[in-house]
């Protein structure tokens, strides 16, 4: 039984893998034009990669653009930073945290922190291994990890 579940947990995340339509390192920050938090910004912001707007702060923005962004528009700034941030945790790789509980009940967690992660980092292996060990350091392991993926 155990081994039906865990090929059709590898069939699902897989076929979700092959078939996803976009990356977040391929997107600009004109994708999230819609939202009211990403309109208010600058044509320079909204050319950038989402990734490159993440990690912009003040101080680099005026020096790309040699202008200072002001308090009202640092606010707007951030809060459209906190606005990607959260669009992009959404939807991105489509395990849900109670997806993510039931696999921990399975002893498949590591899989699913393997894609939360891109399969970068140890925390999968470290799940992978107290799960072979025993099923309940695997699963306590996964209930406290949740927490980096899931806000």
């Amino acid at each position: 039984m155990r081994l039906v579940v865990f090929t059709l947990a590898l069939m699902v995340l897989s076929f979700h893998s092959v078939f996803a339509i976009e990356r977040s390192e391929h997107r600009t920050v004109e994708a999230f034009r819609h939202a009211a938090e990403v309109q208010a910004l600058t044509p320079q912001m909204l050319q950038m990669g989402v990734e490159e707007f993440l990690e912009l702060t003040p101080a680099k923005y005026r020096e790309i653009t040699g202008e200072r962004l002001g308090f009202k528009n640092t606010l707007k700034l951030k809060a459209a930073q906190k606005f990607l941030k959260k669009e992009m945790q959404k939807g991105d790789d489509g395990i849900t945290k109670g997806l993510y509980i039931l696999l921990a009940i399975l002893g498949l967690a590591w899989i699913a922190m393997g894609v939360k992660s891109d399969w970068s980092g140890s925390d999968w292996i470290v799940n992978l291994l107290l799960t072979v060990l025993c099923w309940l350091p695997g699963f306590i392991h996964a209930l406290v990890k949740m927490k980096d993926y899931y806000n």
